[in-house]
């Protein structure tokens, strides 16, 4: 088992079988000790989170699997904290894709001019470089053309992919009460076909419940 990558909050290794280990971590991202899924950085450590994140993402992407949805996801050890997954090429040095269902987080301080916090919003998709340097910028889908990341078929593809899959975790999660206001995901090629790779847990969502915040670890547990 050879670590390829280190991340802000999984480690990956490449398995001798030709797919990948994803190593859960209890790192979260957020600033001064906050939480916040739109971040970064590392900004504070929740005992616990890595298997949190990892039982979540196991749940979700079975349901996903059940269907139809493709991804990479093979099978999840939650007492080892880990999760196999099949290899899958980034598209550039990767995108992060956002749907949002209500205003909140990044949307608003972009656009809070014309928009205040909560205000519904129609499952708009919004894409990201994963560029820390520069703050995860947006990129537009003419701009991912030119720049040779994708096209603006595949861009279709996965904006239909993103708020499919954000549709259907909305859905389950709304048979707990909780309202997922946004989530983000993450998708590679496995071949010509586009999937959802990375995670789906309450690290990289923002869900409420009787309008207060979720934090991770009480969404688990409130989802499983």
């Amino acid at each position: 088992m050879k670590l390829v990558y280190q991340g802000k909050t999984k480690d990956v290794y490449q398995l001798q079988d030709g797919n990948y280990l994803l190593q859960f971590k209890d790192d979260c991202t957020g600033e001064d000790g906050v939480f916040d899924p739109g971040a970064n950085t590392v900004g504070l450590t929740i005992e616990g989170a890595g298997r949190a994140g990892l039982r979540l993402s196991q749940y979700f992407f079975e349901l996903l699997a059940a269907k139809g949805v493709p991804t990479h996801y093979i099978e999840a050890n939650i007492k080892e904290a880990t999760m196999k997954v099949k290899p899958a090429k980034l598209f550039g040095y990767g995108l992060e894709v956002i749907c949002r269902f209500r205003a909140v987080g990044s949307f608003v301080r972009r656009y809070g001019k014309y928009v205040s916090e909560g205000r519904p919003l129609n499952a708009y998709v919004e894409v990201t470089l994963k560029d820390d340097e520069r703050g995860d910028p947006l990129i537009t889908a003419d701009a991912l053309e030119m720049l040779g990341i994708l096209t603006h078929a595949e861009y279709q593809r996965l904006k239909e992919l993103t708020q499919t899959i954000a549709g259907i975790i909305k859905a389950k999660l709304a048979e707990k009460e909780i309202e997922l206001y946004d989530i983000k995901l993450e998708f590679g090629r496995t071949g010509d076909e586009i999937v959802l790779i990375d995670e789906i847990s309450g690290g990289n969502m923002r869900a409420y419940k009787d309008g207060t915040y979720l934090p991770p670890l009480e969404l688990e547990k409130l989802v499983l």
